[in-house]
């Protein structure tokens, strides 16, 4: 299969199935094969390495994976393409189909997913974790950003196929119109970079906008330096609630009942920074001192008041 997924060898099997693209679900297959090497080599595929793709499709990529030797765990969908992944991987007893919606909501991953790579990686001690995947383009964010901030379960490496307005956010700088919060948790806990642009005829059928390779490497360090990645995640959250205000409303939203604007300022003054910044102007690693900061405010405050939404 992974030698065949040409337009026209897919045109004839999915009219041999009575299937059909389902734009609902972002079905859109790469039918350029020097693709599928490019996300292979990128990700370096290789024996003792587990890999979760989200969105096998028709098992093209799965194939390549597993036939490299790596353990993949697929998750998929749409029956029918579940059903193909499946035929495109017999054979390969390291391949494990799943017929599910990779997320269980907006926030939270199928557990039933992270089970399974689990179950991987503890069948292959010293493994590599990784999620290689052409992410469908409604599900890529939450995706990749619960697979970053997860405690147990972050990959080390990442390269996925998304849309190219969301990689461009992915890699942002500060001030831009792409920056916003998926930039600060991505450029605080990884490394990322767009590995190639991919414009719309290397898919079937063809979407309408630019898509990208792009690749995600985690950082120990980084990670580390960030400390608490839930509380940094909400900071970041609730920070760019209000993109459009200064950090000054943005803060003194947070415990209302606690501080006042003016105190907002001092407090903001007393590190450097001015209340009249808006969120966009603070690149990641300001916003790791900043959660650290408002940890410590947390820290001090009555439990109830520090729940406050």
């Amino acid at each position: 299969m992974a030698t065949r997924q040409t337009q026209t060898y897919l045109r004839a099997l999915f009219d041999d199935r009575g299937i059909a693209p389902r734009r609902a679900l972002g079905q859109n297959f790469l039918v350029d094969l020097n693709i599928h090497d490019t996300i292979v080599k990128t990700a370096a595929i290789e024996p003792g390495d587990v890999v979760l793709e989200i969105g096998s499709g028709t098992g093209a990529l799965t194939a390549l994976m597993a036939g490299r030797g790596a353990a993949v765990v697929a998750a998929e969908i749409d029956p029918a393409m579940a059903e193909l992944t499946r035929e495109s991987t017999a054979g390969l007893p390291s391949v494990r189909v799943l017929h599910l919606d990779a997320l269980r909501n907006k926030n939270n991953l199928n557990p039933l997913v992270l089970d399974a790579v689990q179950a991987a990686l503890a069948a292959a001690q010293g493994s590599r974790f990784k999620l290689v995947a052409n992410l469908p383009y409604h599900v890529a964010t939450p995706v990749i950003v619960n697979l970053l901030v997860h405690p147990t379960l972050c990959p080390e490496l990442m390269v996925v196929t998304i849309q190219r307005e969301l990689a461009d956010r992915f890699c942002a700088l500060p001030t831009t119109k792409p920056y916003g919060s998926v930039s600060v948790l991505a450029q605080a806990l990884a490394d990322v970079s767009i590995a190639r642009t991919l414009p719309p005829s290397v898919f079937w059928p063809r979407p309408k906008v630019d898509s990208a390779v792009v690749l995600i490497r985690p950082d120990p360090v980084k990670r580390a330096a960030v400390g608490d990645v839930a509380w940094f995640q909400e900071v970041v959250r609730r920070v760019f609630l209000h993109r459009r205000k200064s950090i000054r409303h943005a803060l003194s939203a947070m415990w209302s009942d606690h501080w006042t604007k003016t105190d907002v300022d001092a407090w903001l003054a007393l590190r450097g920074l001015s209340g009249q910044l808006r969120p966009e102007a603070l690149d990641a690693e300001e916003f790791v001192a900043l959660a650290h900061a408002l940890g410590d405010v947390k820290r001090t405050l009555p439990s109830t008041a520090a729940d406050e939404d």
